[in-house]
């Protein structure tokens, strides 16, 4: 792999993260967080599709099309799904918080003061 690689799978993978954030609103990281997330998947997304698929996906090094676009594509999808998924966990952790207010709040609603 090299740095034109790296690059390719990074700006791709920024894309690709911003793209699954506009697609799942309520899952989206903000514009920031969707990036980082996405040059993180991207990286990973395209080293990982570089290995499974060997040489074919590293294209020799060269700057040819057939390794941009695997790049490309590798990085953008990497990063979506890197977005993707830290986006379900991060709104888990919000709606078991929100979940335990909830019972919280029932629970002392109904309890008088001198059961405390």
């Amino acid at each position: 792999m090299d740095i034109t690689s790296l690059i390719v799978e990074a700006v791709s993978g920024a894309v690709g993260g911003n793209v699954a954030g506009a697609a799942m609103k309520e899952k989206s990281l903000g514009a920031v967080g969707n990036s980082i997330a996405g040059i993180v998947g991207g990286g990973v997304g395209g080293t990982i599709l570089q290995i499974i698929m060997g040489g074919a996906a590293a294209g020799g090094g060269g700057m040819d099309m057939q390794s941009i676009l695997t790049n490309f594509g590798g990085g953008g999808v990497g990063g979506a799904i890197l977005m993707a998924i830290i986006g379900i966990i991060k709104n888990h952790g919000k709606e078991v918080a929100r979940r335990d207010r909830c019972r919280l709040r029932r629970k002392f609603s109904q309890t008088s003061p001198s059961e405390l």
